[in-house]
């Protein structure tokens, strides 16, 4: 992805709500299946680490893009942006279609 497709995703993001928190647990199954929910709905999402140490924000953020096949778009603080592309997506529900 280029810095071009990179800045018109941020710029979608900057009005999003996380729809998914990490807490101090990390990565879990249960986190993971709402990320994926996320992602096949919304292609591109914000979500919170609730994490206070920044390595292992970075790490879980890192973590849970690997394991949904997700591309950190942004992060800002306990904040990161992900998205993942849906051919499929519901029109209605995916943040890149509504707001592009």
């Amino acid at each position: 992805m280029n810095n071009r497709e990179k800045k018109a995703l941020r710029q979608i993001a900057h009005h999003l709500d996380p729809v998914v928190i990490v807490g101090d647990g990390g990565v879990s199954d249960g986190v993971e299946a709402e990320t994926e929910r996320a992602l096949t709905d919304h292609e591109l999402i914000k979500v919170r680490l609730a994490i206070g140490d920044r390595e292992e924000r970075q790490t879980a953020g890192d973590d849970l893009a690997t394991r949904t096949g997700a591309e950190v778009i942004q992060r800002i603080g306990k904040v990161v942006v992900m998205y993942r592309e849906n051919p499929k997506a519901d029109p209605r529900l995916s943040n890149v279609q509504r707001y592009s």
